[in-house]
């Protein structure tokens, strides 16, 4: 069954910025991190920017798990910067982490949402952040202390600060387009991502 096309979205959306300038911009040298990426979009976002490298862990089918998976690997690695990257509508399915989250707080832990206001893994339907939903007041009603929402080219600097500068858990919203994320070829071997990710953090 062929993609949706999501160029009606895109006409209908305020947001102004594109994912593979706004995402790279954001991450910068993606070696000081250790990735934890989201399913679909967020997946290629990151490896487009990382490539397939043994530092970065892409989820496949397991939608709400990210940012869990993230505070998990935080608390394991205190020494590591731990980025993950998801989208808004893998964040709705397990909103209820940030709540976790936000009582262990910890220092090293960055959470960057990719929020087109869409499912575009289903069909382009409008996800709940296209419709009212905003997700940097819930991290902050859930308690995360550093929040903040980047919109605009101007935005840029000072979200890429706080992903990598925040003492305590910070949560950063990139609202972009509905577009199609940078284009990346990624692996859905599990057991292999599995497999080297845990080397690569023995090595680390």
């Amino acid at each position: 069954m062929p993609k949706p096309n999501p160029v009606s979205a895109v006409t209908a959306s305020p947001f102004v910025l594109e994912r593979s300038e706004a995402v790279p911009a954001l991450i910068g040298r993606h070696e000081d991190f250790l990735f934890i990426s989201g399913l679909g979009g967020t997946a290629c976002d990151v490896g487009a920017v990382a490539g397939d490298g043994a530092h970065v862990y892409s989820l496949g089918g397991a939608m709400g798990a990210a940012a869990m998976m993230g505070l998990g690997l935080a608390l394991a690695r205190p020494d590591k910067r731990v980025l993950v990257v998801t989208g808004d509508g893998e964040l709705l399915m397990n909103v209820g982490a940030l709540a976790t989250i936000a009582v262990v707080d910890p220092a090293n832990l960055a959470i960057l949402c990719v929020d087109n206001g869409h499912y575009g893994e289903t069909g382009w339907q409008k996800s709940h952040t296209s419709l009212g939903v905003d997700l940097e007041k819930v991290a902050i009603g859930c308690g995360i202390k550093h929040a903040c929402t980047v919109a605009s080219k101007a935005d840029l600097a000072g979200g890429a600060r706080l992903l990598r500068e925040a003492n305590g858990t910070c949560f950063v919203v990139l609202r972009v387009k509905p577009t199609d994320p940078a284009p990346f070829k990624r692996n859905f071997d599990g057991s292999l991502l599995r497999d080297r990710f845990r080397a690569a953090l023995r090595q680390a």
